[in-house]
């Protein structure tokens, strides 16, 4: 699988048991890079999507029903469990430190990733985001 993941600039993503943040741009950026793949996600994830593209799948357990190339939007972590399964990883930057009560727990250098790509573009509600791709 390849995960989607967003961060802040201390590695933060849920703020009391909530996403920190949300962007429509990086939601249009996300399905752009996606394509056609499917994009798995959570139930309270799919609510940052109306109306839900036909590629998206729901599912409480979306991390074990990816397949080796679907992508799986994930906002809360631990996530370091899944990285067995993951061959890439799209890492959303936020640019900002939020408010933060957990940490995505692994960066994807130690986790032996290797960045290819990074761009960045506007946000809707934020200034800068940067997209990071990794493989392995």
């Amino acid at each position: 699988m390849i995960l989607a993941l967003c961060v802040d600039d201390k590695w933060g993503m849920t703020f009391n048991g909530r996403r920190q943040s949300m962007d429509r741009l990086l939601r249009a950026d996300l399905l752009e890079e996606v394509g056609e793949r499917p994009l798995w996600m959570s139930p309270y994830t799919a609510r940052q999507f109306d109306p839900l593209p036909s590629n998206i799948r729901v599912a409480e357990d979306f991390l074990r029903r990816a397949g080796e190339n679907d992508v799986c939007f994930a906002e809360v972590p631990p996530l370091a469990s899944v990285l067995k399964d993951t061959k890439g990883i799209i890492l959303y930057r936020w640019n900002k430190v939020y408010p933060a009560d957990t940490h995505l727990d692994f960066t994807p250098e130690e986790a032996g990733f290797i960045l290819e790509k990074q761009v960045e573009f506007p946000g809707y509600s934020h200034i800068l985001l940067t997209k990071e791709v990794y493989t392995r």
